[in-house]
């Protein structure tokens, strides 16, 4: 039984004091340096003229088992994030989808700002490091789509392919944006 003015040692730590305070699951010792600190009372045993007394294998064991405990509480769990299994962007260039109403504008007109679109939809992918982006042009007459081909070509880093037919049909392509070209 430890009590106050007793010279105790720290189990884990090179640290030896005498017993300044004790509460019924503390114990407060004056180091050897003069500092002032709080232990538990199985992290501290009785030391007789320089000599600790060693405790029982069973208050050994006691004293391990409440330390994993305490160690087992204080664990945060780690949520990793999900890389690669973001579904890709999709980016729908149907003229109904971009304008409420065609009413006054010319085919080009139409073309120009579905391909404004996708330039400025893939340059917001390229600079987000978003790597892939399926643009849904329709099957129509296949001008968009030519347009389309055209307008990724000019750019650096970019593998172009048909869309996921069995989701889009005919009417879509996907690219693929190299984010480390060699």
């Amino acid at each position: 039984m430890i009590k106050i003015g007793d010279t105790v040692s720290v189990l884990d730590e090179p640290i030896t004091g005498n017993v300044i305070a004790i509460t019924l699951l503390e114990v407060t010792i004056e180091t050897e340096d003069g500092f002032d600190m709080v232990f538990s009372i199985g992290e501290v045993v009785k030391i007789h003229s320089g000599e600790m007394i060693i405790p029982s294998y069973e208050e050994v064991q006691e004293n391990l088992q409440e330390k994993e405990i305490f160690k087992k509480k204080s664990k945060k769990t780690i949520v990793k994030p999900k890389e690669r299994s973001a579904p890709p962007m999709e980016v729908d260039l149907h003229i109904n989808k971009l304008v409420k109403s065609t009413k006054g504008m010319t085919n080009y007109d139409m073309i120009n700002l579905q391909l404004d679109v996708a330039k400025r939809q893939l340059d917001f992918a390229i600079n987000k490091r978003i790597p892939t982006v399926v643009f849904i042009h329709g099957v129509g007459q296949g001008v968009l789509k030519e347009e389309l081909n055209y307008l990724f070509g000019r750019y650096d880093g970019l593998k172009i392919s048909e869309g996921n037919y069995r989701k889009y049909g005919m009417g879509a392509m996907e690219v693929y944006i190299i984010q480390n070209p060699k």
